[in-house]
Order: C-alpha cells, then sequence, then structure tokens
C-alpha cells in the first residue's frame, strides 16, 4: 500500500505563486508516475499534471502550462507541483495520485493510490 499526503494548500491572490508537495509512504514511488488532480466545488476532479517514474516525461493540462511545473525527488519519495501567476480559476482542491508503471497519463481512473487533498484558494 502506497500513503499519499499532500500539503503546500492555502489562500494566495492572483498573481501569487505556491508549491504543493505529495510525500508518500509505505512503499518507494520511484517506479510509479504521479500526478496531480484538481477539483473546484460542484465540479469534477480534472486532470491538471503528471511525471513519469524516471521524471523525464510530463503531461499538462493546456490551462496551466508556462504556469506550473511538475517535479520528483524519488530519494525523497515526494512529487511536487510549482504553481505560478496563480489564477481564481485555479481555486480547487488539488490531490495527488500515484500509478504503477511510468505512463504520465491523464486518466483518473488508472491511478492507484490518492491522497486526501489540499486546499488552494486564489483570490482576486
Amino acid at each position: 500500500q502506497v500513503q499519499l499526503v499532500e500539503s503546500g494548500g492555502g489562500l494566495v491572490q492572483a498573481g501569487g505563486s505556491l508549491r504543493l508537495s505529495c510525500a508518500a509512504s509505505g512503499r518507494t514511488v520511484s517506479r510509479y508516475a504521479m500526478g496531480w488532480f484538481r477539483q473546484a466545488p460542484g465540479k469534477e476532479r480534472d486532470f491538471v499534471a503528471a511525471i513519469s517514474w524516471s521524471g523525464a516525461g510530463t503531461n499538462y493540462v493546456d490551462s496551466v502550462k508556462g504556469r506550473f511545473t511538475i517535479s520528483r525527488d524519488n530519494t525523497k519519495n515526494t512529487a511536487y507541483l510549482q504553481m505560478n501567476n496563480l489564477k481564481p480559476e485555479d481555486t480547487a482542491v488539488y490531490y495527488c495520485a500515484a500509478r504503477r508503471g511510468s505512463s504520465p497519463t491523464s486518466r483518473a481512473d488508472v491511478y492507484d493510490y490518492w491522497g486526501q487533498g489540499t486546499q488552494v484558494t486564489v483570490s482576486s
């Protein structure tokens, strides 16, 4: 089993930055792709970004390209999401997920483990 714990969320003004962390425990996730998803109130959970187990491959939803950067440190069993130039529409609960395999897919249904989420609120 893999447990994922997100941190780093909070309240920030539009144009600001936050860095989310996803710490994994239970087993090493060095052979797992990691992903970030988000869910705004009243909406479905949407893909944000994903990274392959080696870090060589990344995948982003178009709306965050150029603003968000996903990364990982396998020595720390942790993935990150650096979010710059935040917009009010980025407000959501952000979830970290892990899946066996390398492909940084945007498909939520193939991720095996999920964290509890961290709230990100961007004020205008």
